[in-house]
């Protein structure tokens, strides 16, 4: 789902229309960075203003996703940028601590990945959040644990909806065949009750699961609340 983009204020005296006719929603983009935690996966920017003046490779790609509201501009990067060093210089980068960006992965001109992390030192960084610019639009990806947390909660659904189906199908066999059960017939009689016996034994076992998957299901949602604070690494 594409949001309404959020570039900072231009300095070169043409207007972004993303944001032409609302200088206060400009004002505090440039002026707050994103919170930390806030989940922007629901954002995709883009400025094809800016796409259709400079080429988009990896001497300028930093200067386009700096336009986009994932930028921080309280990072190390923008220091080098006031010091008209390269933001992604990586021996500069080294020597400080802090808030950074990197650009980890280049196919251009189609997908470039873009990682914040925090410096502590020279060899000591920890990754906090990705990004990616893909054909020029620009996405936050998601955290592992919300991927987690999406595909465990689709799969306990559907175990727990296949284990609600089946024990309902062989409840229906169970009854069917004690209403049909012979007196006349001593061999059918018996063969019948054997087999409803089986089945309520694997109906007895499938109840178990279900019940086994639905108390997952209780401690998995239960455990979401350690998850939300945890980052990518």
């Amino acid at each position: 789902m594409a949001a309404t983009s959020l570039p900072l204020p231009n300095t070169g005296g043409g207007g972004n229309p993303n944001f032409e006719g609302n200088p206060a929603a400009v004002a505090a983009a440039a002026a707050m960075p994103p919170a930390p935690g806030t989940d922007m996966t629901g954002i995709c920017f883009r400025d094809q203003l800016w796409l259709n003046t400079y080429p988009l490779d990896r001497n300028l790609v930093f200067d386009y996703f700096a336009l986009s509201p994932f930028y921080d501009r309280t990072c190390n990067n923008e220091q080098l940028r006031l010091r008209s060093i390269h933001p992604l210089d990586a021996a500069q980068l080294s020597t400080m601590t802090g808030n950074e960006y990197m650009l980890s992965e280049v196919m251009e001109p189609h997908l470039f990945v873009i990682r914040k992390q925090k410096r502590d030192g020279p060899e000591k960084v920890t990754p906090l959040l990705t990004y990616y610019i893909l054909d020029g639009s620009i996405y936050q990806a998601p955290q592992l644990c919300n991927v987690f947390a999406a595909r465990i909660g689709r799969a306990i659904y559907h175990i727990s909806k296949a284990f609600t189906t089946a024990a309902s199908k062989l409840e229906k066999t169970g009854y069917v065949d004690a209403d049909n059960e012979s007196p006349s017939l001593e061999p059918k009689t018996g063969k019948e009750t054997i087999d409803f016996k089986e089945v309520v034994r694997v109906d007895h076992i499938l109840a178990q699961l279900q019940r086994k998957v639905q108390n997952m299901s209780v401690i998995y949602f239960l455990q979401q609340s350690r998850l939300v604070g945890w980052r990518y690494e």
